[in-house]
């Protein structure tokens, strides 16, 4: 996981993703001052997700691909 512009955006590789293809936000790297309620955000089905509390986005790294374990 890679965040740049002030958590603005997160980088994630496939493997940081869960078996269902998402993140939780906040995430472990975000100040404690700085959060909201946890929410779960998919971000296998587009590539990206955007948390509705605090605005940052969580998008896969070009070139990574989620595939679900079954």
């Amino acid at each position: 996981m890679q965040v740049k512009d002030k958590g603005q955006i997160v980088e994630l590789l496939a493997k940081d993703l869960n078996s269902q293809g998402g993140v939780f936000c906040p995430n472990p790297a975000m100040a404690l001052w700085s959060g909201h309620p946890r929410v779960y955000l998919n971000v296998a089905d587009s590539g990206s997700a955007r948390c509705p509390y605090c605005g940052t986005v969580y998008q896969l790294k070009d070139g990574e691909h989620f595939h679900a374990h079954h």
